[in-house]
């Protein structure tokens, strides 16, 4: 159960536990309200990176009838395929956070629902530099990882999960340029971490 690398398994475990999740998520409501919530405050059509978007539903799904541009990432093929299955006309690349080229275009918002805590500590830290640079200015990062440093095993995979903890991504942010914003808690208690890239 230790930390996978980027080569070993680039979905974090989830493509072996694909179908199960899917139907977790299904029915599931659970930081809809938090990100609607964030993206309102982002331009009408503004185009959203959902990072690990798994198979759309409900974070994606809530984003697309709210009249966001979505594009996804997502390394686990068969959540991938879900996907496009819903969204045939939304763009999404089968391919890790870590390795993504982004679409090689610039978003006025990203998120990561559920994702962060599974990448290595080097990963984690990459990915928030990196989403930094294709943030238009103004635009707005929003994350899920726990407020307080701390491993666990994930119950669906049985990997380690990884929380670098308040002080230490609010550190990362900062370092990459990123203005940080107010912290959101949703029903399902997960931590959501926001930063805003300047206008200026």
């Amino acid at each position: 159960m230790a930390m996978r690398t980027p080569d070993a398994d680039p979905s974090n475990g989830y493509e072996a536990v694909a179908q199960k999740f899917i139907a977790i998520r299904h029915d599931s409501r659970v930081g809809v309200e938090v990100v609607l919530a964030w993206a309102h405050g982002l331009p009408r059509d503004a185009a959203i990176l959902d990072l690990g978007c798994g198979s759309g539903t409900p974070i994606s799904a809530a984003l697309i009838d709210a009249g966001k541009v979505v594009y996804g990432v997502e390394a686990s093929p068969t959540l991938c395929a879900a996907f496009s299955e819903k969204f045939p006309r939304v763009r999404v690349a089968c391919e890790s956070v870590e390795k993504s080229s982004f679409f090689e275009r610039t978003f006025d918002g990203a998120l990561a629902w559920g994702l962060m805590f599974l990448l290595s500590e080097d990963s984690q830290l990459d990915l928030i530099a990196r989403v930094a640079t294709v943030l238009e200015p103004g635009g707005s990062f929003l994350f899920t990882a726990p407020a307080q440093a701390c491993s666990w095993v994930d119950v669906l995979t049985g990997q380690i999960s990884l929380s670098l903890g308040e002080t230490r991504y609010k550190t990362a942010m900062a370092a990459a340029g990123l203005v940080l914003g107010p912290a959101y808690t949703d029903d399902g208690e997960n931590h959501y971490y926001h930063a805003t890239k300047p206008s200026s």
